[in-house]
């Protein structure tokens, strides 16, 4: 794909490619590469989602014409899988954010200004362009309608609340998502919704204010996206700056429509709920699932949000499932941390509690621990990266064992199945084959404990990564819980299966 970027480049610009640089992965399949030439330079972008690129170029080309600051688009090849767009440079609003990030430093006296610029602009993308807005390449769907709603609110079901191991009713809360979307679609869904309108798709180039990664925008309420600009999770914002940027927003609304105050607050905070819940969603599945461990680190901020929205009862009072799956999630200790002195909150409470501060979230104890992840994968997908920081590990591949797949009475079934797992455990090649596998694995995990090291990735593979490389990473996993006690934690990345001792 380099290649095919680097080639564009040079048919464009007329001159070649000097450097590339991989930029590092966001939160999608989308990969960056920042080209350099002689005199030229741009970002190339690889996907291989068609409809995606096609929904970001014709949108592109819409916000240009209503002089809003976008990337400039500057070419795409032929198969449409790549182009090249203007390259604004690394400073986002987040990272401007984290700069303020110190003892006594006050994001809302530094970063006022910049706020109410993004909401004058915001309102630019919703009403001025969003008047006219053409949706024929929106992509997925054209509207921010129900079963949009209904699919993020099962997106948190599945993908956090599942992996998670959080307890619900499941016919309870499908009723509450039912009548939640009953309250939420009431509102008018006229508008341009940016869709994920956050710190980091806000860039400063130039003195000037741009925005990335809208994509994914469709029509849909105002609410959602000055939801998702204030309750930004690591943003982290003190409630009494989301309170005044709430105002400046509604005060830039009656510029272009007359606007009933108290009826928009009261529909907002069903909105920040819906985001807040999508948000989680995305923190499970690349995290607990992808094993991108870095968007766990968001959940905390997320659920201090949560806990002061819940205690402000924000919340409509007969979603009582909904409250209760909430309620539970503020309560577990995995997300609890607290502010250091001196940091901002993002929500001070009548109880004295602080939203946790960035610098808190992956604080390690005292006492250091070896976490051991142990993952079955399939190599149709390629091997699962180490997110740790650490890029070692053992990667050992399961397909010259007897394949289970392969006999009709097993293919539906996994290596977790009873009889998988009773048809691997009778072959001595596979039992063989684990045991070497601990050979090698066991004196690397005494001498990381011994030395103090903190992470060790272990990697079984198959073709499908269905049935060894699910029973191989299981049984392993079992041999060193025995041995050892330390973290473990075992994945079926394949399987969307994840376990924790």
């Amino acid at each position: 794909m380099v290649i095919q970027l680097q080639e564009l480049f040079c048919k464009t610009f007329n001159e070649p490619v000097v450097s590339s640089a991989l930029l590092p992965e966001s939160g999608s399949n989308r990969q960056y590469y920042r080209l350099q030439g002689v005199t030229k330079r741009c970002l190339g972008a690889y996907n291989a989602d068609l409809k995606e690129n096609a929904a970001f170029l014709d949108y592109s080309c819409q916000f240009k014409k209503h002089a809003l600051n976008v990337p400039e688009i500057y070419a795409q090849d032929d198969s449409r899988l790549c182009y090249l767009l203007q390259d604004l440079g690394d400073l986002t609003l987040f990272s401007k954010i984290n700069e303020t990030l110190q003892p006594n430093a006050s994001v809302e006296f530094l970063l006022w200004d910049d706020y109410c610029d993004v909401i004058r602009n915001l309102l630019k993308f919703q009403i001025q362009a969003g008047q006219t807005f053409d949706y024929t390449h929106a992509y997925p769907k054209t509207v921010f309608d129900r079963e949009s709603m209904l699919w993020d609110l099962n997106y948190f079901k599945y993908y956090f609340l599942k992996l998670a191991k959080v307890s619900f009713d499941e016919q309870a809360l499908e009723r509450n998502f039912q009548a939640f979307c009953d309250i939420l679609t009431t509102a008018p869904a006229t508008y341009f919704m940016f869709r994920d309108f956050q710190s980091r798709n806000i860039m400063f180039y130039e003195k000037q204010t741009f925005f990335i990664d809208y994509q994914g925008g469709r029509r849909g309420a105002l609410h959602y996206d000055i939801a998702s600009l204030l309750y930004d999770a690591k943003a982290n914002l003190p409630e009494t700056m989301r309170k005044r940027l709430m105002t400046v927003y509604l005060s830039e609304l009656t510029h272009y429509e007359t606007v009933d105050t108290k009826a928009f607050e009261a529909m907002f905070y069903n909105f920040v709920f819906i985001r807040i819940m999508q948000a989680m969603g995305t923190y499970g599945y690349r995290g607990y699932y992808e094993r991108k461990t870095h968007f766990l680190d968001s959940i905390p901020f997320a659920v201090a949000n949560i806990r002061y929205l819940l205690e402000q009862q924000y919340l409509p009072s007969h979603l009582r499932e909904l409250q209760r799956v909430l309620q539970q999630i503020t309560e577990n200790p995995l997300w609890q941390t607290a502010a250091p002195k001196n940091a901002r909150s993002a929500s001070d409470n009548k109880e004295g509690r602080r939203a946790p501060c960035p610098e808190t979230i992956c604080q390690k104890p005292v006492a250091r621990l070896l976490t051991v992840d142990v993952n079955s994968f399939s190599y149709r997908r390629g091997i699962p990266k180490d997110t740790s920081g650490n890029n070692g590990g053992f990667v050992f591949d399961c397909r010259a064992l007897p394949n289970p797949g392969r006999e009709l009475e097993y293919q539906q079934l996994t290596g977790l199945d009873k009889p998988v797992a009773d048809y691997l455990s009778k072959l001595s090649v596979v039992d063989d084959f684990i045991d070497n596998a601990y050979r090698l694995i066991k004196p690397t995990i005494e001498n990381y404990i011994q030395r103090g090291f903190e992470h060790l990735q272990i990697n079984f593979g198959c073709t499908g990564g269905q049935h060894r490389s699910v029973y191989c990473a299981e049984r392993l996993s079992k041999i060193i819980a025995h041995d050892f006690d330390i973290p473990l934690h075992t994945a079926h990345l394949e399987r969307g299966v994840w376990s924790e001792k």
